[in-house]
């Protein structure tokens, strides 16, 4: 056991059957995402364009990585301790100037954005070797390779930093692929080889709790800027009934995550022995599509909001369709990944979603808005009928037998 050796008391004490919970010390780190998620949004709201759809995709894949590199090795050291919660609070000073550079960050703070990203990255790792007692060597050896990977893709980012234009663009998206590519190559490393599933190994519940807890960020986050947003108007009827759609809306997103999907998801890799394989494709690589479908609907809901009547524009019928598709399908994938089938109803509800895009921009943005709305409510009751219908089956065949 790593609390056996004086530096790996760092470590969190895994006990048999006991979820580790998550810490004071990780939940106020993750208000600096909070901010996060709002530069990001805003990011994309002034850029409604296809190299701003581009460069806020970039963005966000980065924030989520720094993020969930934090959370996975929150999940083998202990915030509890000292060292780890000034680690934490140094990490949200970087995500602090990393948030505060997102709006110029492919104009004058792009360094600043870069300096930040990879401090964070190379920084919190480098600390993590140094926690690992030498008796760990499998695990000094996989922060070694993670190590090795991002101080690689850090190389790029301050290049891209110091670049312009589609300079910068062009080095950042090298960086991503460098960091985005590393698990799934096992962080092979010259001398040191590529890590295996029982080097991932992670306390299953308190990883998703975690990235719950992200998924509930966003959420408010959306709730936020809507309500901002309409404090700020006129209360007219078709302002209330935008505000209305773009509530309902997100109720009906943390329906569809929360009935049962995240319960199951943990419940899942709280018992898989190869819990590291669950975390890195259902949480690490598929909770992505879900958060970037909820800031993409903030996006929607704040145009809408201030702009519910006329005619609707392609890029607010993009991100109005754009934010539950992606949302959903994001959602179907992490339930196939933890259930092992995929949802009717969530299905039917891209379906929809992709058939309302035909004639969209025929629509007044509030309609619109209305029946995206829609489509996410008919899912979320969907899926709690059939979901229950289910165990009531169940339950009779285990009765009856």
């Amino acid at each position: 056991m790593a609390a056996d050796h004086p530096r790996g008391a760092l470590f969190r004490v895994l006990l048999p059957n006991q979820h580790s919970r998550v810490t004071n010390a990780e939940l106020f780190f993750d208000l600096v995402f909070v901010y996060a998620v709002t530069q990001i949004s805003h990011f994309q709201l002034g850029r409604l364009t296809e190299l701003g759809a581009l460069q806020t995709t970039l963005l966000f894949l980065a924030v989520w990585w720094v993020w969930v590199y934090t959370t996975w090795v929150t999940n083998w050291l202990n915030p509890d301790k000292s060292p780890v919660r000034i680690l934490l609070l140094l990490l949200m000073l970087g995500g602090l100037v990393l948030s505060m550079s997102i709006p110029q960050a492919f104009e004058a703070r792009g360094l600043w954005f870069a300096l930040a990203y990879a401090a964070m990255q190379v920084g919190r790792t480098a600390f993590w070797l140094l926690a690992t007692p030498r008796a760990r060597t499998a695990a000094r050896f996989n922060a070694i390779r993670i190590l090795a990977w991002l101080s690689a893709s850090a190389v790029f980012w301050i290049f891209g930093g110091l670049a312009e234009g589609q300079g910068r663009l062009e080095l950042w998206s090298v960086a991503l692929a460098i960091e985005y590519v590393s698990p799934i190559a096992r962080f092979w490393t010259p001398g040191f080889g590529a890590s295996t599933v029982q080097d991932w190994f992670v306390e299953g519940g308190h990883m998703a709790e975690r990235c719950a807890g992200f998924i509930i960020i966003a959420l408010g986050e959306s709730i936020v800027v809507s309500g901002a947003t309409f404090a700020d108007l006129d209360w007219t009827g078709e302002n209330m009934a935008a505000f209305v759609a773009a509530f309902v809306g997100s109720v009906a997103m943390w329906g569809i995550y929360f009935n049962r999907g995240a319960e199951a998801g943990s419940e899942l890799i709280s018992k898989a022995e190869d819990s590291g394989r669950v975390a890195r494709s259902a949480y690490t690589y598929l909770h992505m599509p879900i958060v970037a479908g909820i800031i993409l609907s903030a996006v929607a809901d704040e145009i809408v909001l201030k702009h519910p009547s006329g005619h609707t524009e392609l890029a607010t019928a993009l991100t109005a369709i754009g934010g539950p598709l992606v949302f959903l399908i994001g959602t179907v994938l992490f339930k196939l990944n933890i259930r092992g089938f995929l949802q009717l109803s969530h299905g039917a509800g891209i379906v929809a979603l992709l058939g309302l895009g035909w004639f969209a921009t025929a629509l007044s943005p509030l309609i619109l808005s209305g029946l995206t709305t829609a489509v996410l409510v008919v899912v979320a009751i969907w899926e709690s009928i059939s979901l229950r219908a289910k165990a009531e089956e169940a339950h009779a065949s285990a009765t009856s037998a």
